[in-house]
């Protein structure tokens, strides 16, 4: 199944002469990087869902929350932490 998945962006990086804007986001304790091309407007502190690599939509706290603990109980959480 594929799912977005909600988290919290730590850091972003600008590559390739600044045409890439990449964020290190954290995911319940799991740190990955994904691109913010979508979410020009996304920034430190902000949570992204996040789905092959790319924020696709910015979501608040409460809902991050929500979402992640859904996918926890509903076991898909397995190949994001594997």
């Amino acid at each position: 199944m594929c799912l977005a998945i909600p988290g919290k962006i730590k850091s972003i990086e600008s590559m390739y002469n600044g045409t890439v804007q990449m964020a290190k986001i954290l995911f319940g304790g799991i740190t990955k990087e994904a691109s913010l091309e979508m979410v020009p407007d996304a920034k430190v502190g902000d949570y992204v869902l996040v789905h092959v690599g790319v924020a696709i939509s910015k979501v608040n706290e409460d809902e991050a929350q929500k979402i992640f603990s859904y996918l926890r109980e509903a076991g898909e959480l397995d190949e994001l932490i594997g």
